[in-house]
């Protein structure tokens, strides 16, 4: 039994707050590439649809008002031609508080589980929300191209594990996850299987994915509008899939008003609703990738090749600290040391490439002076 008090670890990105002195010396100061926040605005419609909607009166539905799940059920046809229920859908605030919080929910769905499986190079949170859940938290190898090894897992871990995490595109690699495979181990050992696919609008290789193109029996897709939308400060999110799951958790989480506030509801509904800014954020995300991707090569002798999804370049450096600090005294630009993402990623760093285009050519120049 733990007597001792939980003592939260550094956050992540806070600890790169001790090179950010290494900028100073630039007229512009720092390009930030370490963290995904996007910097391109919304469409114009859905900042509207914010101040209008009147929906900061009362509280909102915590599984979203039915307008927001009917918007949600439509994208989904036209994205992936599903047909989901609008029962199957359900709000979050963000995904971020989801992806937190839903090991304590899972744990007192099942308790005599007691282990979240996720990706070993993955978004931290899997692991963190395990953490804070009193959970153990067991992560699964990925091969050489970043894909999940299922057959890894042990047996005795497959026993004991309330959920496993899977994400396509991933963060912080790009790769592009086997779904369909996920899901059937997941109902071969009956375990649920939680899909983020917050970057699936920035798919580059084949056509967009979800795992409940494999059928809805045991597995929840999580989506996002941060990326999609650039609605990161609205914080609006959904989960959707099986039908017992998606109850069981929009019952929970009302208990602890868990709600998406009814005007970033009214955003979301007008930003669904609209694919041509998605289309038109995806020709700008492509196009600074592979900027981004020429500039650091040439500058390090490094061949940096573009993901098969996501707007972040992930690349072998060795010394992931050393490339990260060199890159901030050369050009003033942060990114992300891959050890950020799991103990596998050490060698790695992650590019974000959100930052505008003239932040993006800034580099570039600096660079170009600094030499190599």
């Amino acid at each position: 039994m733990h007597t001792e008090p939980f003592v939260p670890p550094p956050y992540p990105y806070d600890r790169l707050n001790r090179l950010m002195p290494l900028a100073e010396r630039f007229d512009g100061g720092v390009v930030d590439l370490s963290i995904g926040t996007p910097f391109d605005p919304p469409p114009p419609s859905v900042v509207e649809a914010f101040g209008s909607s009147g929906a900061e009166r009362g509280y909102p539905a915590s599984v979203g008002s039915l307008p927001l799940r009917e918007a949600i059920v439509s994208w989904l046809d036209r994205r992936f031609g599903l047909e989901v229920p609008t029962s199957s859908v359900a709000a979050c605030v963000g995904t971020k508080e989801f992806v937190g919080t839903l090991p304590q929910w899972m744990r007192l769905r099942t308790p005599s589980r007691d282990t979240v499986l996720y990706p070993a190079i993955s978004y931290p949170t899997y692991e963190m929300g395990a953490t804070l859940a009193g959970c153990r938290a067991v992560p699964i190898d990925v091969d050489a191209s970043g894909r999940l090894m299922l057959e890894t897992i042990d047996a005795a871990d497959a026993e004991r594990a309330l959920l496993l995490w899977v994400n396509s595109p991933s963060n912080p690699s790009g790769e592009l996850g086997d779904l369909g495979a996920a899901a059937a181990w997941g109902r071969q050992h009956g375990v649920p299987v939680f899909s983020d696919e917050c970057y699936v609008e920035f798919t580059w290789s084949g056509e967009r994915q979800t795992i409940l193109q494999h059928g809805s029996e045991g597995v929840v897709a999580v989506h996002s509008l941060s990326k999609r939308s650039n609605l990161a400060g609205a914080r609006v999110g959904f989960y959707c899939g099986d039908a017992e799951l998606v109850t069981y958790l929009g019952e929970v989480r009302k208990h602890v008003g868990m709600m998406v506030p009814g005007p970033a509801q009214a955003a979301a509904i007008a930003a669904l609703a609209d694919d041509a800014h998605v289309e038109q954020q995806r020709s700008l995300y492509l196009g600074r990738l592979q900027r981004m991707a020429e500039v650091l090569s040439n500058w390090s002798g490094i061949e940096i090749g573009l993901p098969e999804g996501g707007f972040y370049l992930w690349f072998e450096v060795g010394d992931a600290w050393g490339f990260t600090e060199r890159l901030m005294t050369a050009a003033g630009a942060l990114v992300s040391p891959g050890e950020f993402y799991g103990e596998s990623g050490a060698r790695f760093v992650r590019v974000a490439v959100v930052q505008p285009n003239e932040r993006i050519a800034l580099v570039e120049q600096r660079l170009a002076q600094a030499g190599r």
